[in-house]
């Protein structure tokens, strides 16, 4: 971590932009900001504000634009490419307080604050029968802000979508201070460029989301959900590949390898797998059909041998998905004295899934690397994790070769570099070989928006 000794920003200007005293320009409290939940190195900023209302933001914004000041926006800091690094120091905008929540049950549509909890909102909503349905694995932790930042999406994405699909509205603060309104409270609308969809994914580099209105779904009134094992990992991605391919839209579709499903075991009491290449598989229904879908599931799953096939009660559902919430942490904890490398994230065409599995098992053999893999299979989603030995440089970098060998493999496979957890600091080396000319006009919008270049520098267009 870059711990600088003398401020290389003059921030004072900010104690004049939000009220309450909301800045600190303490070393103690702004070294809690340099790092996410990534393992990229951290950079301590210059200073650590908390607006409270997008006139705030304006208020930090333009100070800072007029001075050339850059401003890193943060919102739960769990992201996993360094996306919230304040790599070039200035200041780290969270917007933690913005954290409002009007319910419009009769619309099925929420605004809320950029600083909302996702489990938080839902919790709120579950009384409405409503939900924000991405289902992603931080929901503990990650904000709308940040969800929206990153496009995020997790366990729910087949059925619902991502981030982006929820999107109705958003209020967004530009770099040179503008409050800009994006979208319509409506489920559609074609009046004109959609500049929500823009912000969508660009992680703080055009501006700050402030303010959000997400489209809801009802709560389902089934689940049925199953424990499936298979014999292989090309065995049960193969089912996956075969289950979306038949027109099957499950709730959930989760892939647990074989390494993934011994730390887990490792880390949880209340949960114990079979040690074999295992499936999640959850269906949703307002009626009886669930069952149908059920057994159909089943016959694709026994097609590609699969070993066991366990029901989820609705007393333990909520138990085996915790479980897999915790695959972060439980890889973490699995060895004393070794470190995550990186978190692999790539996306490929359904029908490619279990070739990206495989290219992950082979790259690990070969490398002779710790790799675990789990992903949401369902719509091509594969997260692949080494651990390492932080002192033995030469094994760090077999695990960098090993993810430019499965992201480029995924890219070639007419996927992408990322499904869910952006670009950041971490996938800016690939941005050129999936998008090729398409970064020229990328960066003409970023010039555009932001002709200074104080927002996030350093993350997800590569350097020119």
């Amino acid at each position: 971590m870059d711990r600088k000794a003398d401020a290389d920003y003059d921030c004072t200007f900010l104690d004049d932009a939000v009220t309450d005293g909301r800045v600190t320009h303490k070393e103690s409290i702004r070294e809690q900001y340099a790092t996410d939940e990534s393992p990229h190195s951290g950079h301590v900023p210059d200073a650590v504000v908390w607006p409270a209302s997008a006139d705030e933001v304006c208020a930090v914004l333009s100070a800072a634009n007029d001075r050339g000041v850059p401003v890193t926006p943060r919102s739960g800091g769990s992201g996993l490419e360094g996306n919230a690094i304040p790599s070039a120091g200035g200041i780290v905008l969270s917007t933690a307080e913005i954290d409002h929540v009007e319910i419009s049950p009769e619309d099925m549509q929420v605004t809320v604050g950029a600083g909302v909890v996702y489990d938080d909102l839902n919790e709120r909503l579950a009384s409405h029968g409503l939900r924000f349905a991405p289902g992603i694995s931080s929901g503990n932790v990650a904000t709308i802000g940040g969800m929206v930042a990153t496009n995020a999406s997790g366990f729910n994405a087949v059925r619902y979508g991502e981030t982006r699909d929820h999107v109705r509205r958003l209020k967004v603060v530009t770099a040179d201070g503008r409050i800009v309104e994006c979208g319509k409270g409506v489920v559609k609308t074609s009046a004109g460029y959609s500049l929500k969809d823009l912000f969508v994914g660009s992680e703080g580099t055009l501006g700050v989301v402030t303010e959000v209105t997400l489209g809801l779904v009802g709560i389902p009134e089934y689940r049925k959900a199953a424990l499936v094992t298979f014999p292989s990992r090309v065995a049960a991605s193969g089912a996956v590949a075969d289950a979306i391919g038949s027109a099957l839209v499950p709730g959930a579709i989760e892939f647990i390898d074989t390494t993934a499903i011994k730390m887990l075991n490792a880390y949880h009491d209340e949960v114990s797998f079979e040690e074999h290449p295992t499936l999640i598989i959850e269906l949703h229904a307002n009626n009886s059909g669930i069952e149908e879908d059920l057994a159909f599931a089943k016959a694709i799953c026994e097609d590609h041998g699969m070993l066991s096939w366990k029901a989820a009660g609705k007393a333990n559902l909520e138990d085996i998905w915790q479980a897999r919430r915790d695959k972060y942490p439980a890889t973490q904890s699995y060895r004393d004295d070794w470190e995550v490398a990186l978190v692999g994230d790539v996306v490929v065409p359904i029908s490619r899934y279990p070739d990206i599995v495989e290219e992950v098992s082979q790259a690990s053999e070969e490398l002779n690397l710790m790799t675990s893999c789990v992903g949401h299979a369902g719509d091509g989603n594969l997260h692949f994790t080494s651990l390492v030995d932080p002192d033995d440089e030469e094994m760090v970098g077999r695990a960098h070769e090993l993810n430019e060998r499965v992201v480029r493999k995924a890219i070639a496979l007419g996927g992408t570099s990322t499904g869910e957890h952006g670009i950041g600091i971490g996938k800016r080396q690939f941005m050129n070989e999936e998008h090729g000319q398409a970064i020229d006009l990328m960066r003409s919008i970023k010039e555009t928006f932001d002709p200074n270049g104080i927002m996030n520098p350093g993350k997800v267009l590569p350097d020119a």
